[in-house]
């Protein structure tokens, strides 16, 4: 794998000495870069130098009063970077290309977007959360998610973007980190860190690995207050500090350091780790030997900024060693107490130069030596985008973890013997999995107002699938179950096969205080509407359960459990490019159905569109009549005329002619040898296909099975009830006797060929082929085709 990593060897980090590690931010042009930073640097005033050291944040939702502050504090005191907020990405650009154009020196742009700018943006891409991520097992999927990200940072004008979160979520009651991180394994941390970093830098856009030294174990929020770890300096190095040491090896071009009291790294235990000089000098440039940017976490977070007054924060903060100021408070102040430290000489211009220095090669790494305004056109198009989708698509398929399966039962085979129920628990919709669990068989959603009620509707069914559904707004909101879940989920479970699919955090199964009666439980972290569908597909065995836990549920079921499933191959669901087709070509459908509607061609129809395995289009349009009080759905069942040729007869003449069992050439006689000395021996199975085999358009059978003189169906050859005598269904309680299906051969076989050779349909090949193919398969052509085609995919009608 490409980004395993041989922590065997771990030791060799851990040893304590001023560690040599490559430059994050030299370019391959290096000289170019020390030349334009050199250059800059040397003409810079004091104030600008400082200016350089601020980001602050701007909102692409607020007031023009908003903006001018933002422009004043570009004009007047220089400030060299600005990380966006909440906002819409049209604004955002418009804003980021005014700012830019008002700035003495390029701005960097920063953007907190851990999965996709529509952390902060409306009208941009959700990418699932790095809880889902650490399931996946292909780090390859991890940092085409980095690149996608990454791409559309660069589109938008966002330089460094902070992400990847890399705390080892070791405490399920984090309230602010939980969801947000790779897991609890610092290998998988890791490994997922470095793939997502590389895809992103590879864009172009600068990671950020945060919250340095670690915030993973912490029951307290810094937003709020700050958090306290009580680890030993050789814990915090074998564990927390793992995916730091392995990401400056890897290049990451920035840290964040996080609000957080460690009496082992820092005596003094009201101050911050990210005011710390003993964290940030001592133990992160020195000992770790760190060369790339170092930037707080925001600086008006209650976890900082109880600390002192917000400009004296601030200064503490640079002194520490950090290299920009996230969100400070009091630019003004921050100025004045920096230059009177200067003055006082307990900050020296040295010290401010080598940050300078820092942000600057950063500026040049980022392109920003050759600065090009946002190109405003097709912007919401690009950060949205079908390979989006696909991506997304892609890497919650490899997520969704199977982590009981009960004998086996998952996925679902012979469910046309089984009865299904669907109960939604939790408190967000489930329509996108029930209406997906439909599509493979009949699902019947139960619910009731009372548990008594609701085990005496289940009692007819075999299995019952209850849905866990939780808010998908963003990883912060609240997953567990409430008591009522709990109870209904143990009475359900302890009268009927369950199987409990988990559209939320895994850490919500906490709660849980047995599982012996929950017999297969699949988690599918999240409650978007891919994950529900995505999920049914795999209970169904469209694909197979590939995830592998991210953290361990108590003693239950511990850290990377998942179990693999077979794949059934059957008939999946997914959007068009996924199997190299266009939705924009497949969207003109609606054209043609509105001009079938119009002309009153039909009053309804449905349309569903399948390639290699997978429909990519299903619609249903107008109305049952003409009357136009059904409206046509894509569950509802027709009846059909004229499908036995093209869905069973069609597909097996196919296979046997790709067999050389019916050579599409052959002639007549040579597939069926009781037709040699017939006038239809030479007729080929080609000229059969295409109705132009001279065959009549019908023969009357019926005809030959009446009383002549009445019509009526004759007792020699029908009954009302079925038996080895009339064991062969002709219509509802009327059945026909067996040895007619001869009588049905020899009249074709005597039949008059038409004179000329020309188009005219005929279902009488058909017959002939039926005959050709279970004599040569020696099996019913029902049971041919079932066993060749429609038992794979998971299909029982038409």
């Amino acid at each position: 794998m490409k980004y395993v990593l041989f922590f065997i060897s771990l030791f060799f980090f851990q040893t304590n000495f001023q560690a040599q590690r490559l430059d994050p931010l030299k370019t391959n042009d290096f000289q170019k870069q020390e030349i334009w930073v050199d250059s800059i640097l040397k003409n810079m005033t004091i104030d600008e130098k400082i200016g350089q050291l601020f980001m602050m944040q701007a909102y692409s939702n607020s007031d023009k009063k908003h903006e001018d502050f933002i422009s004043e504090l570009i004009t007047k005191y220089h400030i060299g970077n600005l990380i966006f907020m909440q906002g819409t990405p049209e604004k955002q650009a418009v804003l980021t290309n005014k700012y830019q154009s008002i700035s003495k020196l390029p701005l960097m742009i920063g953007f907190d977007g851990e999965w996709g700018l529509d952390m902060r943006l409306k009208n941009t891409y959700k990418f699932p959360w790095n809880m889902t991520l650490g399931a996946i097992q292909d780090e390859n999927l991890i940092q085409k998610f980095g690149e996608h990200l990454g791409k559309h940072c660069k589109r938008l004008g966002i330089h460094i973007n902070f992400a990847p979160v890399v705390d080892i979520n070791t405490n399920p009651e984090n309230p602010i980190i939980g969801n947000r991180s790779f897991g609890e394994n610092k290998e998988n941390v890791t490994q997922k860190a470095i793939a997502f970093s590389i895809g992103m830098q590879k864009m172009g856009v600068l990671a950020n690995a945060k919250h340095f030294p670690g915030h993973g174990d912490t029951d307290t929020d810094s937003h709020v207050t700050l958090p306290t770890v009580n680890f030993s300096k050789e814990r915090l190095d074998s564990v927390e500090l793992i995916p730091y040491k392995m990401l400056f090896d890897a290049g990451i071009g920035s840290i964040m350091t996080a609000h957080l009291s460690i009496p082992s790294l820092e005596s003094d235990v009201k101050l911050p780790t990210s005011l710390s000089k003993n964290v940030i000098t001592n133990l992160l440039q020195q000992e770790l030997g760190f060369n790339g940017l170092i930037i707080t976490d925001g600086l008006n977070m209650k976890g900082a900024s109880n600390y002192a007054t917000s400009a004296e924060i601030n200064l503490v903060a640079i002194m520490a060693g950090n290299d920009l100021l996230l969100i400070p408070n009091d630019v003004a102040g921050t100025v004045n107490i920096i230059k009177k430290a200067l003055m006082l000489k307990t900050l020296t211009e040295e010290r401010i130069n080598f940050s300078v220095k820092k942000i600057l090669k950063a500026k040049y790494w980022l392109g920003l030596h050759n600065y090009k305004p946002i190109d405003l056109v097709n912007l919401t198009e690009d950060l949205n985008t079908i390979q989006d989708e696909l991506l997304h698509r892609k890497l919650v398929e490899n997520s969704l973890t199977l982590i009981k399966n009960h004998q086996n039962q998952l996925p679902f085979t012979e469910f046309q013997t089984k009865k299904f129920a669907y109960v939604k628990l939790g408190d967000d919709a489930g329509n996108d999995f029930l209406q997906m669990l439909k599509n493979y068989t009949k699902v019947d959603e139960i619910s009731d107002q009372n548990l008594d009620g609701l085990i005496s509707k289940l009692k007819p069914y075999s299995h019952v699938i209850v849905g866990f559904h939780k808010s998908n707004a963003n990883p912060w909101k609240t997953y567990k179950f409430t008591d009522k879940d709990l109870v209904w989920l143990q009475e359900i479970a302890r009268v009927k096969n369950v199987i409990l699919d988990v559209f939320t955090s895994p850490y919500s199964l906490l709660q849980i205080k047995t599982f012996a009666n929950i017999e297969n439980i699949l988690v599918s972290y999240q409650n978007s509407k891919i994950s529900q569908e995505l999920s049914a597909q795999l209970l169904f065995g469209v694909f197979q359960a590939k995830g592998k836990l991210p953290v361990s549920i108590g003693e239950n079921f511990k850290e990377g459990t998942g179990f693999a499933t077979v794949n059934l191959n059957r008939l999946g669901y997914t959007i068009p490019e996924e199997v190299h087709m266009s939705s924009q070509i497949l969207a003109k459908i609606d054209a043609f159905a509105d001009t079938i509607l119009k002309e009153k061609m039909a009053p309804g129809f449905q349309v569903l569109v399948a390639r290699k395995g997978k429909v990519i289009f299903q619609k249903s349009y107008g109305y049952h009549t003409d009357e136009k009080k059904i409206p046509v759905k894509n569950s509802d069942v027709y009846d059909l005329a004229s499908l036995t040729k093209i869905l069973a007869s069609l597909p097996m003449i196919m296979k046997a002619e790709q067999e050389q069992k019916i050579p599409i050439n052959a002639k007549l006689f040579e597939i069926l040898p009781s037709f040699k000395n017939s006038n239809k021996a030479n007729i080929s199975v080609k000229e059969l296909l295409s109705h132009y085999g001279r065959l009549p358009a019908w023969i009357p059978f019926y005809q030959g099975t009446q009383v002549k003189n009445t019509k009526a169906n004759s007792p020699k050859f029908y009954s009302a009830t079925k038996s080895d005598s009339y064991p062969l269904e002709v219509a509802e309680n009327l059945y026909i006797t067996k040895s007619y299906t001869d009588s049905i051969y020899k009249l074709i076989k005597k039949s008059n060929l038409i004179v000329n050779q020309e188009y005219l349909y005929s279902d009488l090949g058909y017959y002939l082929f039926k005959e050709a193919l279970e004599n040569s398969y020696k099996k019913p052509l029902n049971t041919l085709v079932d066993e060749a085609f429609y038992q794979s995919l998971g299909a029982d009608r038409m």
